[in-house]
């Protein structure tokens, strides 16, 4: 599952595409529209700019602002700036890769290689869609029937 960090992330990110090229955008904008807490959101947003993605502007007329055209950021970059890594099991990362605890040698464990391929078709996905892709809404009576 994703963070709550990551949820909140991808939603401050997606107000600040509607808003790109309208200028800066406050805070308490942003939290009040993506029901994030401010508090949160303000160590949000500082860690994004300082990873390059916003450029923050302090005062009363300040605010943030997406540092790159949305078509630039991807939902893999915010996933993996706030995750750290989309796989789903340390042995099956590519950037912090770890040997799984109490497990089969990584050669011989078909789970690893599941998740290896979860990883790379998830990485295929959110690196091909920007924030400048339209999320289509889907009504709640069409999930409910698909799931079904």
């Amino acid at each position: 599952m994703l963070s709550q960090k990551t949820r909140y992330t991808i939603r401050a990110f997606q107000h600040l595409a509607d808003h790109w090229g309208k200028g800066q955008v406050q805070l308490a904008d942003i939290a009040e529209a993506q029901n994030i807490p401010p508090k949160f959101l303000t160590v949000i947003l500082s860690e994004m700019a300082r990873e390059g993605l916003l450029i923050s502007q302090r005062g009363r007329d300040g605010g943030y602002q997406l540092a790159l055209p949305p078509i630039d950021i991807s939902y893999g970059d915010l996933v993996r700036l706030t995750r750290g890594s989309l796989a789903l099991v340390p042995c099956a990362s590519r950037n912090a890769h770890e040997h799984c605890k109490n497990c089969l040698p990584e050669r011989e464990c078909r789970m690893r290689s599941l998740m290896l391929k979860v990883r790379d078709d998830t990485a295929a996905i959110l690196d091909r869609i920007s924030l400048a892709d339209p999320i289509r809404m889907e009504a709640l009576f069409e999930t409910e029937d698909a799931a079904q």
